[in-house]
């Protein structure tokens, strides 16, 4: 961003009064931070792609409903995705109890190397989220929000509506959590090493 680019409040604002480029600016600027934060989430590009989808669909619906608090807007866009995660998990949920089965998801045709590193990455991440998941759900979502995607503790704090020392201690109780999982385990994934496809 140069020094001549709107800032998110400004294009925030652009957008609640309908200015469609304004918010496509803020697509792009956040797609991939949210995008990534939904593959880290589901262990699934596909599923992160549609809740990619589904999260600005709701900023859309929701931009002249809300004021930005703060200079970025990824934190709220991060919450929103989380919301976005949650309540498909609860629909699959729904699905699989009346129906019994897991729907197959059929191969995507790609190139070879490709699919390799596609399945190897969401290998890794299952692998990894079965682990996160144990973990207590505030300390998940501080533990994706500040160490996945970077969001600082005092953004993170503003959006979960909790002080940023609370923050800092669900991400310190998350991370020792979730060593002594994968140790249990027999194969540490670091935390930081967490798969990032470019879009």
């Amino acid at each position: 961003m140069t020094t001549e680019d709107p800032d998110d409040r400004a294009l925030w604002s652009q957008a609640a009064g309908g200015s469609g480029f304004a918010f496509g600016v803020l697509f792009d600027r956040h797609a991939k931070a949210v995008y990534n934060h939904c593959f880290r989430l589901t262990a699934s590009w596909s599923a992160a792609e549609d809740h990619l989808q589904n999260t600005f669909l709701v900023a859309w619906r929701k931009r002249d409903r809300l004021r930005l608090e703060r200079d970025s807007a990824l934190p709220w866009l991060l919450a929103v995705a989380t919301n976005v995660v949650r309540s498909d998990r609860r629909t699959v949920a729904r699905r699989l109890r009346l129906f019994h089965r897991v729907p197959v998801e059929q191969p995507i045709p790609d190139h070879a190397d490709q699919v390799a590193a596609r399945v190897d990455d969401q290998r890794r991440m299952e692998e990894l989220l079965g682990a996160v998941n144990r973990l207590p759900r505030n300390e998940r979502e501080a533990l994706a929000m500040c160490v996945w995607s970077g969001v600082s503790y005092a953004d993170a704090a503003a959006v979960l509506g909790i002080a940023e020392g609370s923050v800092r201690a669900r991400v310190s109780k998350a991370k020792a959590r979730l060593g002594k999982l994968l140790d249990a385990q027999r194969e540490v994934v670091p935390l930081t090493a967490i798969p990032v496809e470019d879009r």
